[in-house]
């Protein structure tokens, strides 16, 4: 059986794209190849990476990566996880793009200083993607 590609794709591929390919790997990853990238590459979320393992995923070994990065492999899917990534989608010829938006911990927490309340807001986000990707199968 082929497995089929998918891709979560976001601004920076700091984040929000990575914790739903943790997600997707954890859940999907039998059925699918999972990928996530940026239209820019801005590093690892240190804080996207200590959510995630409090919740029993492992990102820390995931690294920010541009969608130029990726194997040449043909995307069945295409998942955009914020508004930027979708607007500015380059053209995946072929690939059904799924738009599911979820708000950017970093810019919430920008103004923020005590690391519990910005890590409330990230745990948020978190468990936001965790939901969506259980019902990914519903979404594609």
């Amino acid at each position: 059986m082929n497995k089929k590609n998918i891709m979560f794709l976001c601004t920076g591929n700091s984040c929000r794209s990575q914790m739903a390919e943790g997600w997707a790997r954890k859940y999907w990853g039998e059925e699918f190849n999972v990928y996530s990238a940026g239209t820019k590459k801005h590093g690892m979320n240190d804080r996207a990476v200590k959510v995630m393992k409090e919740a029993g995923v492992d990102i820390s070994a995931h690294y920010s990566k541009t969608v130029d990065e990726l194997p040449n492999v043909i995307f069945d899917y295409v998942i955009t996880v914020c508004d930027h990534a979708h607007e500015n989608c380059p053209y995946y010829p072929g690939s059904k793009i799924v738009h599911m938006g979820f708000e950017d911990p970093p810019a919430i927490t920008k103004m923020m200083n005590q690391e519990e309340e910005i890590l409330t807001v990230y745990r948020r986000v978190r468990d936001e993607i965790h939901e969506s990707i259980k019902k990914l199968k519903d979404l594609i």
